[in-house]
Parts: structure tokens; sequence; C-alpha cells
């Protein structure tokens, strides 16, 4: 299979947007992920909502993306975890 010329140039800021349920521990979860990916994330930077009947948590991040495969390791990890429902 060849690899696709990635459309992205790299090193960028890059925002990833995860939802999943609101409970205690979802950011923490979200943070570890992405800090194993991105480990130069800054979790100040990280922006958090809240749906309107709080059910359901929305975290954006934006990492400094160095590669597709960086990033395609990410949003594997995050698609695994069972607290998250969509990471775009």
């Amino acid at each position: 299979m060849v690899e696709q010329p990635s459309l992205i140039e790299y090193p960028c800021d890059f925002p990833i947007k995860i939802m999943g349920k609101s409970q205690a521990d979802f950011t923490q979860n979200v943070l570890e992920i992405v800090k194993h990916h991105a480990p130069d994330f800054d979790d100040a930077t990280l922006e958090t909502k809240i749906s309107r009947n709080g059910t359901y948590t929305s975290i954006t991040c934006t990492i400094n993306a160095t590669s597709r495969s960086q990033l395609d390791a990410l949003y594997q990890a995050l698609s695994d975890s069972p607290l998250i429902s969509m990471a775009l």
C-alpha cells in the first residue's frame, strides 16, 4: 500500500475535538491520551464545553502536529477509549 501525500504541512497547530459523556474522569483521560502522543501539549490551551443538559462534554485540544503517523496514532488511541464517543 502506497502512502498518499499529506495535505497538511508539518509541523503545524492542529485542533482536535473530542466528545464523550460527562463524567468525573473524562477530561483527565483525554489529557493523558493527548499528552502521550503530543508531550508538548499545553493544558492551559484546552477548551471544554458542556452540553445544555450536561450529558456530554466537548474538549478541543490544539496540538503541535509533527507527522501524519503521530495524528493517526492519536486518533486511534482516542477511538479505543471507552469514554470517548467521537474525535474529529
